[in-house]
């Protein structure tokens, strides 16, 4: 995990024999703006002598403040650094905290009818169609057949989808009798659980944890963790938690300035980018970002998820009471 203070851009270009390439990328460095500003040319030189060589590669990284371009740090304003963790304001204004190996999980609840389901329920129903038209020796039946399984098959889909979760308890529970699987099948693990707007987050205490790790990824699969999120780690090989409420949720409608509002922002911008930022801190402190249910599994705590969880549970207000946001 890289989350740097400074950061440039280099643009290089080529010609030679009717060809040219121009060639864009950035650089970072927690010590200098020099120091960015001269990785930034080295990292455009390099890119462009393997372009020129005939590798296929982008003649310019998109600008974006996480989730990015593979191999470009975290791009986002540094609020406070708490050792390894990294407190930082996201694009829309929030405050996050990113961790190299402090396990986080966001599940989120979601309603929607599974992609698997919809297309074994359509698999069926066409084989069904088919079979039917086979057995009454028309083509046509078949072709009526199949057009009726394609035209009833999403709600066909979606009624069993909501029959299991009715029958599973809701969707609330689904998530939560998942997580408590996980923890009873690996005792020796220590979760908490905390529920968040979407749904809940989980912050594993009994030891440390490479984002990469197909461990990990076992963990993720197993919760069912959102699929952005578990992207997002990959990318940027840390875990990360949101501490402060979404803007929308606590009444503040007007974007972050400027936009779009990437890490760092011209100088011009930054008055108004202070006053948003004044209004929004202003309005979070009556709302919590989670709030903690309970714990499972091994008492054990590693020293590092410690100290994380207790910076993580002051930001976020978790045993505060307040109403979530």
């Amino acid at each position: 995990m890289i989350v740097p203070e400074f950061w440039a851009e280099a643009r290089v270009q080529k010609r030679e024999n009717n060809r040219q390439l121009t060639v864009r990328r950035y650089g970072w460095s927690d010590l200098s703006q020099d120091e960015a500003q001269t990785m930034a040319e080295t990292r455009a030189q390099d890119a462009l002598r393997r372009l020129w060589a005939g590798e296929h590669l982008e003649k310019r990284e998109p600008r974006v403040p996480y989730n990015g371009a593979h191999g470009v740090p975290i791009r986002e304003e540094i609020l406070s650094r708490h050792g390894d963790a990294v407190i930082t304001r996201n694009l829309y204004g929030a405050q996050c905290l990113n961790t190299p190996d402090v396990l986080f999980a966001d599940v989120d609840l979601s309603s929607d009818t599974p992609a698997t389901l919809t297309c074994s329920i359509y698999v069926v129903l066409l084989v069904v169609a088919v079979a039917f038209g086979v057995y009454q020796g028309a083509i046509g039946m078949a072709v009526l057949a199949m057009l009726v399984a394609l035209v009833i098959g999403y709600a066909v889909a979606t009624w069993l989808h909501q029959i299991r979760l009715k029958m599973g308890g809701g969707i609330r529970n689904i998530a939560l009798k998942r997580i408590r699987a996980f923890a009873q099948v690996h005792p020796q693990w220590h979760l908490r659980i905390y529920e968040t707007p979407a749904g809940f987050r989980v912050l594993v205490m009994h030891r440390t944890f490479d984002p990469a790790s197909e461990e990990v990824a076992h963990f993720f699969d197993a919760l069912g963790t959102d699929p952005v999120y578990v992207q997002m780690c990959r990318n940027q090989n840390c875990f990360r938690a949101r501490l402060t409420p979404k803007p929308w949720r606590i009444g503040i409608q007007a974007h972050q300035p400027p936009r779009p509002g990437y890490w760092p922002v011209k100088p011009e911008h930054l008055p108004a980018r202070r006053r948003w930022t004044a209004l929004y801190e202003e309005k979070a402190r009556g709302y919590a970002a989670c709030r903690y249910l309970e714990s499972l599994g091994s008492p054990g705590v590693h020293p590092q998820a410690e100290s994380v969880c207790s910076l993580h549970d002051e930001r976020c207000r978790s045993h505060s009471g307040m109403p979530l946001a």
